[in-house]
């Protein structure tokens, strides 16, 4: 049974229509749909790069229970009904983790270092702050910290790009959104999406399989 509203299936509807043929995984899609959904930009068809194996990896971890860690509450809001009702993942919002910005940082950079020192292996999801992108690059580099997954659409003109860049350098499994576009909305349903990927593949007898899911 769907876990969707049945507006959002009548809407996802017409977003095959309109998309047509792709060669996109089906796996990969469904994360791209929603985002188009949450967005009605098409363009996103175009702007998503996904690391090999990175859907089932993700599978995997939200499985596991890993802690999801968001930069900031507009994330944590979107997702916090998925999570409910599939797997009840320990969601922290970074910018919460900071009463107040350390010198030359932001707070929500200040509130990722700290989530980095007690989650470093956790699934991290940058929707808003490209400050605390580049300091989860710069703490994966320096061996810091290695995510399971890091989810990376910031959206904007300040550093964003440069942010994108920094994570494509890192060897860790990764969602990005390139270029300008992204945002809180988009980041909250590439993880909805993998939320219900997970349920999905938890109901399957073939748990886990591997298949190619690199960026076509």
């Amino acid at each position: 049974m769907s876990k969707n509203h049945p507006i959002v299936e009548e809407s996802f509807a017409i977003i095959d229509q309109e998309v047509g043929e792709h060669h996109y995984p089906e796996k990969q899609y469904q994360v791209i749909r929603r985002a188009i959904h949450a967005t009605a930009d098409f363009e996103f068809l175009d702007l998503f790069y996904f690391s090999d194996q990175v859907i089932e990896i993700a599978i995997k971890a939200i499985l596991e229970k890993t802690p999801i860690i968001v930069d900031v509450g507009m994330v944590k809001q979107s997702i916090q009904g998925m999570i409910k009702k599939t797997s009840n993942n320990p969601v922290i919002c970074a910018i919460e983790e900071a009463e107040k910005a350390a010198p030359n940082q932001t707070r929500t950079e200040t509130g990722l270092l700290n989530c980095l020192e007690k989650y470093p292996n956790g699934i991290y999801a940058i929707g808003n702050a490209p400050t605390a992108l580049l300091a989860l690059c710069h703490s994966i580099k320096n061996g810091q910290a290695q995510p399971q997954l890091v989810i990376g659409a910031p959206v904007g003109f300040v550093s964003v790009i440069e942010s994108k860049e920094a994570l494509a350098t890192t060897n860790v499994p990764q969602i990005r959104v390139e270029g300008r576009k992204g945002g809180s909305a988009v980041t909250g349903s590439i993880i909805n999406a993998l939320l219900l990927l997970s349920q999905e593949e938890m109901r399957s007898p073939h748990c886990f399989t591997k298949g190619g899911e690199g960026k076509i």
